[in-house]
């Protein structure tokens, strides 16, 4: 007797009661598979744009909102600190690198950043063409940005006032496009680089008028901002005194992004837990659908049983019968969970990439996955061991003797 086959054609002898059963499990698996693997690639983002970062530096207001807008650039910054109080920051004792970021200003949803190629070292993006700028009013585009606008080598573009699309279009300040960076699945793949001086003469040509003199150029370049400062420090040590500095002792703020982010994943963990007992509570109840099935299944077959056990078949092979029901079940039901909670989280990445937000591939094996199966086969096992002892304790003989 091939216990695989009987069982599958057993199985599906029952196509309503299996298919709600099938459906109540892969619901459960794919709720836990897709919290799973959503932590894990929210958590691999989060760290991926964080690395090297110790301190983001910007004008006072929200440190989580500093943290969003300078590392990730999915927020708006609170506004910009003076050129003069970056520099002081510059040669700090503690600070062993500081990159600059000015922004305002977007291309097609897109951020312009402008910064120094420091900005991408620190990535470690290389180029996939081109170049770095070597004047103002050049710029390298992000893997991302240069795919969903066309744009190549040597081709221009004007910038829109703003953070977000739609806003006021710098049609006299032309950028060129002077590089491309290859893929690094970081933020800079949704950003275009610029040099900082670019942003300060986009700037200054829409609010220059035509009786501007000398002495009013000489003030504004007086009055330079940037919008952030990357901070990195020389010591570990001063992760305990250098933010407490910046806020106490200057006009701007300084934030921690491992503080920050550790604040906003407690926050986010509220759903995730949420999710969680959501496919705990599925799981639960389609263990008890397939207990409630299986159980009245071996009621009805209680013939079927005895005349298997009358041409030879042992008891552990007949209670084998209804075990690998269940487990059949538990098997396609991990499958099709599994594929339900990538394909999820494939179409949750694919929305955040058209709202620039964080890189997330759903095609990626979690390592934390491999307790889906285990899960699935416990459930299994659990809703069918006692049919299968039921089974297993099949009395032959009066069944043989009832019509």
């Amino acid at each position: 007797m091939n216990v695989l086959s009987l069982s599958w054609r057993y199985l599906w002898s029952r196509p309503l009661s299996t298919a709600l059963n099938l459906l109540l499990l892969t619901l459960g698996l794919a709720s836990m598979a897709f919290v799973l693997i959503a932590q894990h690639q929210v958590d691999r983002a989060f760290e991926r744009d964080l690395q090297g970062i110790d301190a983001v530096v910007g004008a006072k207001g929200s440190p989580m909102q500093l943290i969003l807008a300078g590392v990730f650039h999915i927020d708006v910054p609170p506004g910009n600190i003076p050129l003069d109080e970056v520099k002081r920051l510059q040669a700090h004792p503690q600070v062993a690198q500081l990159i600059p970021l000015s922004l305002g200003d977007n291309l097609a949803g897109f951020r312009i950043v402008g910064t120094t190629p420091d900005y991408a070292a620190h990535y470690g993006v290389a180029l996939a063409q081109g170049a770095f700028w070597t004047a103002p009013m050049q710029a390298v585009l992000g893997a991302q940005v240069a795919r969903v606008t066309g744009l190549t080598i040597g081709q221009s573009f004007v910038g829109a006032h703003g953070l977000g699309s739609g806003g006021a279009m710098h049609g006299e300040a032309l950028y060129a496009v002077s590089g491309v960076f290859a893929p690094c699945g970081c933020v800079l793949d949704r950003l275009a680089l610029t040099a900082t001086e670019s942003v300060w003469k986009v700037h200054d040509d829409m609010h220059a008028t035509d009786d501007m003199d000398e002495e009013d150029r000489a003030a504004i370049e007086a009055d330079r901002e940037v919008t952030l400062a990357l901070i990195r420090y020389r010591t570990p040590l001063a992760a305990a005194s250098f933010p407490r500095f910046i806020n106490d002792s200057t006009p701007m703020q300084a934030a921690s992004p491992a503080v920050e982010i550790t604040r906003l994943l407690s926050m986010v963990g509220v759903g995730t837990r949420v999710l969680q007992g959501l496919g705990a509570v599925l799981l639960a109840v389609a263990g008890l659908s397939v207990f409630i099935a299986l159980w009245g299944a071996v009621r009805e077959r209680r013939h079927d049983l005895a005349m298997l056990r009358m041409l030879g078949a042992p008891p552990t092979r007949v209670g084998a019968l209804v075990l690998c029901e269940s487990l059949w079940l538990a098997l396609l039901a991990c499958a099709l969970g599994l594929l339900a909670a990538h394909g999820l989280t494939a179409l949750m990445g694919q929305m955040l990439m058209e709202q620039q937000s964080l890189a997330i591939t759903g095609w990626q094996w979690v390592p934390a996955e491999g307790w889906v199966p285990l899960l699935a086969f416990g459930v299994a096992v659990v809703a069918a061991l006692v049919p299968a002892i039921s089974a297993y304790r099949v009395d032959v003989t009066p069944l043989l003797n009832t019509r």
